[in-house]
């Protein structure tokens, strides 16, 4: 992912107001994008970053999650900072991992990978780790933690080749996506479904308004 991508889009007002503060993504996902224009928020630019995320020797998934979050993050903020209309700007970044235990389960990209995951996973219960972190235009780093458990039903053969013939399992942790037809493989969630998503909207939206960013100004504007 090493294509910058921006949005010349013009800054949200309020009522005739000043416009609100910048605010930089930094990730390429459309899915953390379309969960944060639900809230109402529309980045002004999406950084997302190019590093490895590669598992180091014996860091747990816990720990993968929050150093990925704070790399993307810093990278982010290189790019935001060389720019004028950026320099300001507020920074979000997020990685989302999928475990069983302490094993990490890949990013699928190859079908074989997806189809041991999901068989890995059929029956069984496994935790979600996404960290979130925000950066201010202070150089204020907040960051949260959330882990969420969900339990899959036993998956057949059958239901595992329809999964992996629609094609969704493709780039996702753990190889499947909560937002679309592995829903239905969710027997039990217990945390955050944004989460799994991947990204934490309650507590994105408290990291944001805790540092001053105007987290709920363009709800007026979507009524």
């Amino acid at each position: 992912m090493n294509e910058l991508l921006t949005s010349d889009a013009p800054k949200p007002q309020v009522s005739g107001g000043p416009a609100r503060p910048p605010l930089v993504l930094a990730s390429a996902s459309p899915r953390r994008l379309a969960l944060l224009q639900q809230v109402g928020i529309e980045p002004d630019a999406l950084l997302p970053a190019d590093i490895d995320e590669t598992p180091r020797k014996s860091e747990s998934p816990r720990d993968l999650a929050r150093r990925l979050a704070r790399e993307k993050l810093e990278a982010a903020q290189a790019a935001a900072r060389r720019r004028d209309d950026l320099r300001d700007a507020y920074l979000v970044s997020a990685d989302t991992v999928v475990a069983v235990g302490r094993r990490v389960l890949p990013k699928a990209e190859l079908i074989d990978e997806a189809a041991d995951c999901l068989r890995l996973l059929s029956g069984r219960a496994h935790r979600v780790y996404t960290a979130v972190c925000i950066l201010s235009p202070k150089d204020r780093r907040r960051e949260r933690m959330v882990e969420t458990r969900v339990r899959f039903k036993r998956l057949s053969n059958r239901e595992i080749e329809g999964y992996l013939s629609s094609g969704e399992w493709r780039g996702k942790a753990g190889g499947y996506a909560i937002q679309g037809l592995a829903a239905a493989f969710a027997v039990k969630l217990v945390g955050s479904h944004s989460a799994v998503v991947g990204l934490p909207l309650y507590e994105t939206m408290s990291l944001l308004e805790g540092e001053g960013f105007p987290v709920r100004d363009a709800w007026g504007a979507a009524t």
